[in-house]
């Protein structure tokens, strides 16, 4: 999964997993039914029963690329990609991806926090499931928004202020709240409340991404490295250690001729190199 941290990829990644992700359950669901049997990918939704959430903690991060619905995925794809892009083009990949998971790991906090302390939830909590990428979307709609509030949006050749499209998301997700799926929209609330305070606390040099951040950078070098050396082919690897020993040898030769002091400095280093 942290292929998608990829510098020039991240946003465009993100959007793979979450449809390949898509595609992988409902293809599934076409073979279980045929076979009459039922499918439960509950294992990767985050549950606000606190108990089933102990013994399955990594729901944290999976359901935030889990989508049965076709519009719910279309919806959540179009606004991570419309926000995403105006991300990526004053903060970076990194800041988006951890974005996108801290927007989603709050979201899914806040949501199991509203199920356990208001009544109205309390016949439900213990069955109460998330699922989406909607929370992580809304994360980054907001930062972008906190980031740059003025950014022009052309609709229909009429040009919205970016805050004002984020004021209105956040609107209708607390109104949509007594309407149904308030477990969904109380994460989305969540994420958007996270996407805030990154930037807030961003333009005071305080980074809540960071730990997240550092994670992805150490994996991404470690398998930088790794591809590195499984990508170099024999006759490279004889290629390059040839062309090292005969600039050894000449070093050498040079040595033997004018003795060592005659030696450049980048000399000297690479003779050091290879004692």
């Amino acid at each position: 999964m942290f292929n998608i941290i990829k510098e020039k990829n991240a946003l465009t990644n993100l959007i793979y997993v979450n449809v390949a992700v898509f595609v992988f359950i409902n293809i599934l669901k076409v073979f279980i039914y045929l076979f009459q049997n039922e499918i439960d990918i509950s294992f990767l939704c985050v549950s606000s029963n606190i108990n089933t959430l102990i013994t399955q903690p990594w729901t944290l991060i999976t359901y935030m690329f889990v989508h049965e619905d076709l519009f719910h995925i279309i919806v959540n794809l179009f606004w991570l990609y419309f926000g995403g892009k105006i991300f990526i083009n004053y903060l970076s990949t990194q800041k988006l991806v951890s974005t996108y998971l801290m927007g989603g790991i709050i979201g899914a906090i806040v949501y199991i926090i509203a199920f356990n302390i208001f009544p109205v939830f309390e016949v439900i909590k213990s069955e109460s499931i998330a699922m989406g990428a909607s929370a992580s979307v809304l994360a980054i709609l907001i930062a972008s928004a906190a980031h740059v509030p003025d950014y022009p949006i052309r609709f229909f050749n009429i040009s919205i202020k970016l805050k004002y499209i984020a004021i209105t998301a956040i609107i209708i997700d607390i109104l949509s709240i007594p309407n149904g799926n308030a477990g969904g929209h109380i994460a989305h609330l969540g994420g958007a409340l996270y996407g805030y305070t990154y930037i807030y606390f961003q333009k005071k040099n305080i980074n809540t991404g960071y730990l997240i951040e550092q994670l992805m950078l150490s994996i991404s070098k470690n398998n930088k490295i790794k591809r590195k050396k499984r990508s170099e082919s024999d006759y490279e690897y004889n290629a390059r250690k040839n062309k090292e020993e005969a600039k050894i040898n000449t070093i050498l030769e040079k040595i033997s001729r004018s003795g060592y002091d005659s030696l450049s400095a980048e000399e000297k280093n690479e003779l050091f190199k290879h004692k």
